[in-house]
């Protein structure tokens, strides 16, 4: 059963940083991450991704200021580090993997930024 785990939320003044974890078990293939991100009212929005080449990609939004990134020991482990945070990034951040053509989301992780 693949299991997909998010962690490292929180509140945090603008101008500040954060890192999200994320932890794919219960599978051995390699995998694709990808960060999504959800403010209210609104749609669910792509903002970063990671292959297994490893090639990523940002949205424009969080360019320069987020980086994605794969943990050394354990390849479907993936981290977001977010610098120079604005209160626009304010949103549930959620991991996502797609295996064998099955996506599996976390469950979501609240980040808050206060201007």
């Amino acid at each position: 059963q693949v299991q997909v785990v998010e962690s490292g939320g929180g509140l945090v003044q603008a101008g500040g940083s954060l890192r999200l974890s994320c932890a794919v078990s219960g599978t051995a293939i390699r995998l694709d991450m990808y960060w999504y991100r959800q403010a209210p009212g609104n749609q669910r929005e792509l903002v970063a991704m990671i292959s297994t080449g490893p090639d990523t990609n940002y949205a424009d939004s969080v360019k320069g200021r987020f980086t994605i990134s794969r943990d050394i020991n354990h390849f479907n482990t993936v981290y977001l580090q977010m610098n120079s945070l604005k209160p626009e990034d304010t949103a549930v951040y959620y991991c996502n993997t797609v295996r064998l053509g099955k996506n599996y989301w976390g469950q979501g992780t609240q980040v808050t930024v206060s201007s």
